[in-house]
């Protein structure tokens, strides 16, 4: 995500660097470069237009602080000139203080709608909700379908009316069920076509005047860059959204979308789908999007993460083994197992600080040196995991035999714990 933009925005600001005074001429140069790097990241002309325009007057003549070299000077100016551009700060969803909350998706064929229907859902069950999700698509074959398994995987009902029923009805009752059964908020999956045309939009505006949704969201797929702008007004302008959930943010996409929506709707994006599995979706954040896409990594969602998949106990329990010095291979397995929990291990070296984008574009974290890892340690006694020194050559052999690996893989495991000791201490 960003990869290409963010490469040429660091060029760009290369531009800038052993000068002692920013001047006009200077600014002028480095902002052709961001201009064209925004354009061909598929950003909306107007915005790349009023963006170049507020950061060269910001960046004109500017008395460099003294903490601060020019380039990074106007790394800041465009950095919070990019949070600014994308809402300035996390727009969260609306929460009924009449439950049930209603949230209805709206959006064109293959944006990811249903998906993300689930995966919102999903993600407030985990925060204590009792979510319900309506299958108001009756016209795509198999949406019905779709949304059902989705809902099993997350273990949430979904409630049907068959797809001979008016999506109308479907979505009126869906609610009076909500209500009766005492779920504190509803997902209406709505239909979608390939294109916007009057009839879909006659059913979404009468499924809204009968539901009366908490929150109107926009589903839209990042890959198509500009169109997905187009998308946003024309659904913005005869819905009157209230957000956008940015989908597919984990593909080759030029972030275009993400720079634009904002500010050619003034609707916010709430939400990014960043891969395929039902618990990639984040709350968007503008700031952090803006470190991300200048390669100042995105440190508040690594913590977002790791506070979701580490247990406090656990935590507080591992530090005391750290300053005693009794951490044993059983609490390293519980480690990596911790580490999985946070999801993909690219993404998430992505967002560390100084990791450039692109710098990681043809590296692969292979997840099976884990899991043999993980086997390696599975394969020997408790005795040999609380004291490795005891774990001679013999040893060595029936764990490598035990677990399926060679025992050059065994010593590299026993290495990396010595290491990590060390490190510790």
């Amino acid at each position: 995500m960003f990869e290409s933009l963010g490469e040429k925005l660091n060029n760009a600001f290369k531009k800038f660097r052993n000068k002692g005074k920013l001047t006009e001429a200077d600014v002028k140069t480095g902002m052709r470069e961001i201009k064209l790097a925004l354009l061909e990241a598929d950003v909306n002309f107007k915005v790349v237009r009023d963006f170049i325009k507020i950061v060269s007057e910001r960046a004109v003549g500017v008395e460099v602080l003294e903490s601060l070299l020019p380039a990074q000077q106007i790394v800041k100016i465009v950095n919070e000139e990019l949070t600014r551009l994308m809402g300035g700060s996390q727009s969260k969803l609306t929460i009924s203080s009449q439950p049930p909350t209603v949230i209805m998706m709206v959006g064109l064929q293959g944006a990811g709608k249903t998906t993300h229907a689930g995966k919102l859902a999903g993600l407030y069950k985990k925060q204590g909700k009792r979510p319900l999700l309506v299958a108001g698509d009756v016209y795509r074959p198999a949406a019905i379908k779709q949304l059902q398994v989705v809902g099993e995987k997350l273990d949430i009902p979904v409630f049907t009316m068959g797809d001979k029923v008016s999506p109308v009805q479907i979505a009126k009752e869906g609610v009076k069920h909500a209500i009766q059964k005492g779920y504190d908020m509803v997902f209406i999956d709505t239909e979608g076509r390939l294109q916007i045309d009057e009839v879909l939009m006659e059913e979404l505006k009468n499924i809204k005047a009968e539901v009366n949704p908490t929150e109107i969201l926009l589903t839209v797929d990042a890959m198509i860059g500009q169109e997905s702008v187009n998308v946003a007004e024309t659904f913005n302008d005869l819905l009157d959204i209230t957000g956008v959930i940015l989908t597919k943010l984990d593909g080759d996409t030029r972030g275009g979308a993400a720079l634009s929506i904002r500010y050619v709707t003034g609707k916010p994006i709430k939400f990014v789908g960043t891969g395929e599995k039902l618990d990639t979706i984040e709350p968007f954040h503008p700031d952090r999007m803006a470190s991300r896409i200048l390669g100042m990594g995105d440190v508040l969602t690594l913590i977002d993460k790791a506070q979701a998949a580490y247990d406090e106990k656990q935590a507080a329990a591992l530090e005391e083994k750290m300053r005693r010095q009794t951490f044993t291979l059983d609490d390293y397995l519980e480690q990596l197992g911790q580490l999985k929990n946070m999801g993909n291990l690219e993404q998430i070296m992505g967002m560390m600080p100084g990791v450039k984008p692109g710098a990681l574009k043809d590296a692969k974290i292979d997840e099976k040196v884990l899991a043999h890892t993980e086997a390696i340690i599975h394969a020997m006694t408790p005795k040999e995991r609380e004291k490795p020194d005891m774990i001679n050559a013999s040893r060595k052999k029936r764990i490598a035999a035990g677990s399926g690996t060679s025992v050059e893989e065994v010593n590299k495991v026993l290495r990396q714990f010595e290491q990590m000791m060390k490190m510790m201490k």
